[in-house]
């Protein structure tokens, strides 16, 4: 949520508040007034209304009609705004509860991204690790014959050498020739 949401709300909520006290002091002050006028009336015994004058009657009687009037717009009028103002409140507390709900769930994937990717990474490793491991099988067998043939080689070389030494045969000098023969392996 923005700070202009923020703040847009404080201000429709002030206003709001504002409004409605500004009712109820009306409704005190006719709560009051009516008090008044009765307790005047009661208090009064003598209190006979006189005969009033028609003229008079009709003029005070269309006077207070256009002052009640013009309260019950006042009222129609607060009464829309707050209506007004209670459903942008009411958008605004959901769009804040939407995005409330949005940061948690992005919370909560952020919490998971590690386990996400060391599993990624597993499910990756896991053929490798695999191909490693096959790899020193083969090695361990390759290994393991190498060693196989240099024993035989060894005793082989060493049967041999027991038998006699084939010594190469050089030629004499000044012949020409060179006849030089190395042993042959049997």
């Amino acid at each position: 949520m923005s700070q202009s949401d923020t703040s847009n709300i404080q201000v429709l909520s002030s206003e709001v508040s504002q409004l409605r006290q500004e009712l109820q002091l009306r409704d005190q002050l006719v709560q009051q007034l009516s008090q008044e006028l009765f307790r005047l009336v009661k208090g009064n015994a003598n209190f006979i209304p006189q005969r009033p004058e028609p003229e008079r009657d009709l003029t005070q009687l269309q006077a207070l009609r256009e002052q009640l009037q013009a309260i019950e717009q006042q009222v129609a009028f607060y009464q829309e705004q707050i209506t007004t103002r209670d459903t942008e409140i009411y958008q605004l507390r959901q769009t804040v509860q939407e995005l409330t709900d949005r940061s948690r769930m992005l919370e909560q994937v952020v919490q998971e991204l590690p386990q996400i990717y060391r599993r990624k990474f597993e499910e990756r490793m896991a053929p490798v690790r695999e191909k490693v491991a096959s790899l020193q099988r083969e090695n361990r067998q390759l290994q393991a014959e190498l060693q196989s043939v240099s024993y035989r080689l060894a005793l082989k070389t060493r049967h041999s050498s027991h038998s006699g030494i084939d010594l190469p045969n050089f030629s004499r000098p000044g012949t020409g020739q060179s006849n030089i023969s190395t042993p042959q392996n049997a």
